[in-house]
């Protein structure tokens, strides 16, 4: 089993309705933390347990790969 530290996470986004919703996922154990931001900045976060389809449903549910650095800018509080 992989340490923690040495995985490399995968992030995604998408947009719909004016919230955007990001994804942070551990290709290795398929867990993550979803994040959420809606039109008006209120921000929610949950941690999540995937299953080996993960991939296509993203695909299937137009989200795009971004940079992790986005993501934890937005977790940490220092961006919109």
């Amino acid at each position: 089993m992989s340490k923690k530290s040495n995985i490399v996470h995968l992030y995604f986004k998408k947009e719909i309705g004016g919230s955007k919703i990001y994804i942070k996922l551990d290709p290795v154990h398929l867990s993550g933390i979803e994040l959420t931001i809606n039109e008006h900045g209120v921000r929610q976060t949950r941690e999540m347990q995937f299953d080996e389809a993960i991939y296509e449903d993203l695909k299937m549910d137009s989200f795009a790969a971004v940079n992790g650095m986005e993501f934890n800018l937005i977790l940490s509080g220092l961006a919109n």
